[in-house]
Formats: structure tokens, C-alpha cells, sequence
């Protein structure tokens, strides 16, 4: 190769060398520059996210205050943001607003200063202009500026609202006449025997539970991931587990309550310990619930009560329960819970509400008390002893044979000869029933979360859809084997309740075999109801969650408080004799007994009540039930839990 040639090449692979590094410089400057950019865009993202989340963590509000905007400006300055008025180098633009999703499964932001369901951030700052942009506005024939704005977008939810229903016992103060039937009921529902004070059962309704511990408790005892609820709510658990959890929560958290962890054990140590009972039946919380919410506490009696209703709905036999009433004899009482009760709720109010109006309801936040039958067994003779009811017995007894013999000519009491009538007689025998039933049977009153709202702290609310338990009270001869059935309708016949009978004597003193039904009976039967009544229960101010819930209380119907009242069925009709009787002369029977059977009714109704209600209120209080009336409790967090950004 010739000296020139080698002299040319030379210099061209000079003039590519300078050209490539040059090349090499503007990468370089460009990705410098574009590095710094970028940078400078991260540092007002990073500030924008932390303002956005700070505002939203902390409730803020753009109407009618402005926190908000305090909240995210004080953000900004900590790390370094600060916004000075009238500096155009620096914004913060802070937004409420709402969120939805579009049809594309893409979160949307809709500004609103009413509301606070997100908060947007937008961030501005200006930086000195890149190379790069300012080449491509030179080349480009755009005015070339020294600045350049940068802006960053974030938006944070605020933590969902939270809402808790509860349904309590109203049992606070027991006396020892109530004990021993609260010592049978319950005892009976789990499968023994208790014999706990009257001042001991009031200890437990005084007393209270963490449920957080609670829940925790149970995972440890029946090996499930701590912290995953969804699990435990459905794992497999006996109502002996269920009381001896709360009975270790009792032990690490208030061990100077001895007397009432020694009662909680006495009822632990009689509690069967089968497994086929679930958490979920008796406690409800939905899924994605924030921890935190669980840490408030449940009545100790009332999560007791709640494990023996739950086991005795699982049993096929019902609690009996022997008592003796005001020394007058004795009383058998059985009952059996139909359906458990669902004791308290915890979930999310805007799901429910929206759950509310399909069918069925989905997402609920529901409680409910148990629905319980109840089986009364009243031993009437002894009930003779009672004035107001042996004083109607006799003032019907020589109307009664009157009538009878008169109309029916069954010669009862009459004169057989008139001379020999000293020597032999029919006298007028009547007999009361030996035993009265009544049956009682309450639905479970239940609550439903159906609306709420959140506009502000200060003016939150939130609505119940509440129904009171309907009652339906029987009196009759009832068969105790249809009276617990599931399936099989109860079967109820009138009773017997005087039974007009005869027997021959002689002498007046020697006195054959009695004749039953010689001149009929009268029969009582009664079926009516305690009717449900439903209304929205509106809570405002509410509490927030985990402090003592906000109660309230729909109707109220003591049960048996007054008969008149409640047994509008309560009737007493003449049953005639076996034979055949004219239906005149049956008119007119049935119309000169009415004055007599009226009577009857109203000293049965004035003596049912006094003996039935000590007996049934307590009886149900003890259920945690309150027929024609329910008292639930209500708590709601607007923002429970920490925020999060959606954009």
C-alpha cells in the first residue's frame, strides 16, 4: 500500500473516531440528564404517595374543613416539600373524591368535595430544563424555556368502614329465686347439672371477653394459622373448647376475677366435648375484616349463653327443669333451642348495605337471638290451693249441676225416690284436670345492617333493620313427643279442665266408683300470638369500634304480664255428655254457661300470669331473649385500619 493511501485511511478512521466519541458524548449527556429527570420525577412521586396516604390515614376532609390539604402539606414539609404561597416553583393540589371502576376493570377517580372515600394528591415542581428538551424545541421551533414542570399523581383510599352488630342479654342483677332456674336451663343444655350463685351469674354478665384474645386463644388451641380468622371460623370445635378459651383469656387478662373464672370452669367441666360445633355458627365476621376491628370486647355471659344454646340446637334433647313455686309444688319446665343464636356480626356496612336489597342477602352483618320452645307442665291440682281459682271452681259447681240436670235431665243431684233419697242418691262429682300445658314458642328477633353513612366523623350513622321475636303461646293437653320435633307439627288438644262426674251413694256416706263425663265437662284450649314487630333502628351518634357499643331498644312485651291481654284465645266451651243430646238443648246450655265459663277464663288468666311470668321472663332473659322487644348494639369505624394507594 502506497504512503498516501495509508495517509488517507489514517485520517478518515480519525474522523469516525471523533464523530463516535461525540456521539458517545451526547449519549452520555442524554442519560444524565435523563437520570436526573428522573430522579427529580421520583422524589415528587415518592412525595406525592406519602401526602396522598398521610391525608387518607388520618380521615381528612375537604368539606367543610380543609384537613386534607392540611394533612398532606404537613406530609410534604417533613420530607423536605415545602409549599410556600405564591412560590410557582412548588404546588401541592390535594382532592376528594370518590372511586369506581369502569367497564375496563380500571379505577377511576371522581373528584367531590363531599366526599372522602380518596384523596387525590397531584405534585408540581419545576427543575431546570434537560438538554434534551431544549434541543428538541430548538430543532423543533418551540420556544426554548430554562424550566421545566414535572407533576406526580397519587391517590390513596382511606381504610373501609367498619361496622359491628350485637345482640346481649339483658340479665345484670339475679336474685337466688332465678338462680336455680338459670343453674337448670343452662345445665341442661349442655348435658348436667350447675350450681352457681345468684351473685356468680350476675358476676358473669358483668364480666367481659377481648374478642381479638378470644380468637386468638381458639387458633392456638386448635392449631390454625394465627391471624387467619376465615379458617378458624370454620374449623370444627366442641362447646368445651369454646368455654375453656375464654376461660385461659380470663386467666392471662383479668386473673383477679377468681370467682368468676371458678364459675366459668363449672360450666366448662359439665360442656360436652364432641366437635360439631364451628366459631362461625356463633360469632360472624367477613372476610378481609382488619384485625384491629376484632379487639373489642363480647359479654362473658352472654358468649356462655350463646355455647349452651349452640349445643342444645345440635342435641335432639331439650333442658328440663324441675321448680317449686311459691311452695305450692312443683312446676316442670323444658326447653330446647331450634335455632341458635348468632351473637354478634362484624363486617363491612357498604357491602351489607348493598347486600340488603338483593335476594337473598349477601355480605350481611346480622345477628339474631335463639329460637327457643318452651314446654310448661303445671300441676293443677296443686293450683286448687290458689283462692282465685278454687273460688271459681265453687261458684260454677251448683250453677253447673243446675243447668245440666235441668236441660240434659241427667238427674244429677236429683231426687231418685223422696223417701228413699236419704238412703240413695247420685251426687254431682267435679273434677279439675290434673295438669295444664302451655307452649311457647319464640322466634329468634334478628338484625340487619342496611344503611349507613360516613360523610364525616362527627356525622356518621347507622341504620338496623330490626325484627322483634314473635311468640306464639298454646294452652292445651299438649304430646311432649311433637312438642320439640323439627318436623312434625305440635300436636295440641283441648284439655279437660272440669270434668262433671257422678257417683251413687248410699246413706249419703258410702259412695260407689265415680261415672266420669256423666253431665259433660267443660274444655279450655288457647292459641294466640305475641305478634313481631319490625322498625329501623337509627344510630346516631354511633360508637366506634372496640369502645362499648351504642344500644338500642325495639318494643318491648313482657310476656305474660298480663294474660287478658295475651291470651285473646283463652276460652272455656261445654262438652256434652256421650249420647244423644238435642242441639236445643245444647244452645242452651252453651248460653247459660257463658256468664260461668267468662268467669272461669278470667281467674285462669288473672292466676296464669303472676306464676308465668317470674318464671318465663327470667327464663328468657337467661336465653338472652326479650319477646316483642330486642336490644342490640352498634359500633362504626368510617376508616378502620391503614390506606392504601389505588392510583
Amino acid at each position: 500500500m502506497s504512503p498516501r493511501l495509508r495517509s488517507r485511511q489514517g485520517g478518515a478512521i480519525g474522523l469516525m473516531a471523533a464523530a463516535t466519541l461525540a456521539v458517545a458524548l451526547v449519549f452520555m449527556l442524554l442519560a444524565v440528564d435523563s437520570g436526573r429527570l428522573y430522579l427529580e420525577k421520583r422524589k415528587l412521586q415518592s412525595i406525592a404517595d406519602s401526602a396522598a396516604l398521610e391525608a387518607a390515614t388520618r380521615g381528612g376532609l375537604c368539606s367543610p374543613t380543609t384537613t386534607a390539604n392540611d394533612y398532606a402539606k404537613q406530609n410534604a414539609t417533613r420530607n423536605g416539600f415545602t409549599v410556600v404561597a405564591g412560590d410557582a416553583s412548588r404546588g401541592l393540589a390535594v382532592t376528594c373524591g370518590t372511586l369506581a371502576t369502569n367497564a375496563s376493570n380500571i379505577r377511576v377517580f371522581t373528584a367531590d368535595a363531599s366526599k372522602n372515600d380518596a384523596v387525590r394528591v397531584i405534585a408540581s415542581r419545576s427543575v431546570v430544563t434537560g438538554i434534551a428538551s431544549g434541543l428538541w424545541n430548538l430543532f423543533s421551533g418551540n420556544a426554548v424555556t430554562t424550566q421545566t414542570n414535572l407533576t406526580a399523581t397519587a391517590v390513596a383510599a382511606f381504610a373501609p368502614p367498619v361496622a359491628q352488630l350485637t345482640i346481649r342479654s339483658t340479665l345484670v342483677n339475679v336474685d337466688s329465686s332465678k338462680s336455680a332456674l338459670l343453674n337448670a336451663t343452662l345445665g341442661g343444655f349442655l348435658g348436667g347439672s350447675l350450681s352457681i350463685s345468684a351473685a356468680g351469674y350476675t358476676g358473669l354478665a358483668s364480666a367481659n371477653v377481648n374478642l381479638l384474645n378470644y380468637l386468638d386463644q381458639l387458633a392456638v388451641q386448635l392449631n390454625v394459622q394465627a391471624g387467619d380468622y376465615d379458617a378458624l371460623l370454620k374449623t370444627a370445635v366442641s362447646a368445651n373448647q369454646l368455654i375453656d378459651a375464654s376461660v385461659k383469656v380470663l386467666q392471662k387478662n383479668s386473673p383477679a376475677l377468681t370467682a368468676v373464672i371458678n364459675d366459668t370452669l363449672a360450666i366448662k367441666a359439665i360442656a360436652p366435648d364432641t366437635k360439631v360445633l364451628t366459631v362461625g355458627d356463633l360469632l360472624k365476621i367477613a372476610t378481609g375484616t382488619p384485625a384491629a376491628a376484632l379487639n373489642t370486647d363480647v359479654q362473658l355471659f352472654g358468649l356462655l349463653q350463646g355455647v349452651a344454646q349452640l349445643s342444645s340446637s345440635k342435641n335432639a334433647v331439650g333442658a328440663a327443669v324441675q321448680v317449686n313455686l311459691l311452695g305450692l309444688g312443683s312446676v316442670s319446665i323444658q326447653s330446647k333451642v331450634m335455632e341458635a343464636p348468632q351473637l354478634s356480626a362484624i363486617g363491612n356496612p357498604y357491602k351489607a348495605k348493598v347486600g340488603f336489597t338483593k335476594t337473598p342477602k349477601v355480605d350481611q352483618i346480622f345477628v339474631r337471638t335463639a329460637q327457643v320452645r318452651t314446654l310448661i307442665s303445671i300441676d293443677l291440682p296443686v293450683l286448687n290451693t290458689v283462692s282465685a281459682l278454687a273460688s271459681a271452681v265453687t261458684s260454677i259447681t251448683t250453677p253447673v249441676t243446675g243447668i245440666v240436670s235441668n236441660l240434659l235431665n241427667l238427674n244429677l243431684g236429683g231426687v231418685i225416690n223422696s223417701v228413699l233419697c236419704v238412703v240413695a242418691c247420685d251426687t254431682t262429682d267435679i273434677q279439675l284436670a290434673s295438669s295444664l300445658d302451655i307452649l311457647i314458642e319464640a322466634g329468634g328477633a334478628q338484625s340487619y345492617v342496611s344503611d349507613f353513612t360516613c360523610a364525616s366523623t362527627a356525622t356518621k350513622s347507622l341504620t338496623a333493620q330490626t325484627t322483634t321475636s314473635l311468640a306464639t303461646l298454646t294452652v292445651g293437653d299438649i304430646d311432649p313427643s311433637t312438642a320439640f320435633s323439627s318436623s312434625a307439627p305440635v300436636a295440641v288438644q283441648p284439655m279437660r279442665l272440669l270434668d262433671i262426674g257422678s257417683r251413687h251413694c248410699v246413706l249419703l256416706v258410702v259412695c260407689g266408683t265415680r261415672q266420669a263425663n256423666k253431665g259433660g265437662g267443660l274444655l279450655l284450649k288457647a292459641q294466640s300470638s305475641i305478634g313481631s314487630t319490625s322498625g329501623a333502628m337509627y344510630y346516631m351518634p354511633v360508637a366506634e369500634m372496640n369502645l362499648a357499643p351504642t344500644y338500642q331498644t325495639l318494643g318491648s312485651t313482657n310476656l305474660v304480664s298480663s294474660l287478658s291481654g295475651t291470651l285473646t284465645g283463652l276460652q272455656v266451651t261445654y262438652a256434652p255428655p256421650s249420647g244423644s243430646v238435642s242441639s236445643g238443648a245444647l244452645a242452651g246450655v252453651a248460653g247459660l254457661l257463658t256468664s260461668i265459663t267468662n268467669t272461669l277464663v278470667g281467674a285462669i288468666q288473672s292466676l296464669l300470669s303472676p306464676i308465668l311470668d317470674p318464671i318465663l321472663n327470667t327464663l328468657f332473659k337467661a336465653l338472652g331473649i326479650t319477646l316483642g322487644g330486642a336490644e342490640v348494639g352498634a359500633n362504626l369505624s368510617c376508616h378502620m385500619g391503614r390506606a392504601y394507594l389505588v392510583i
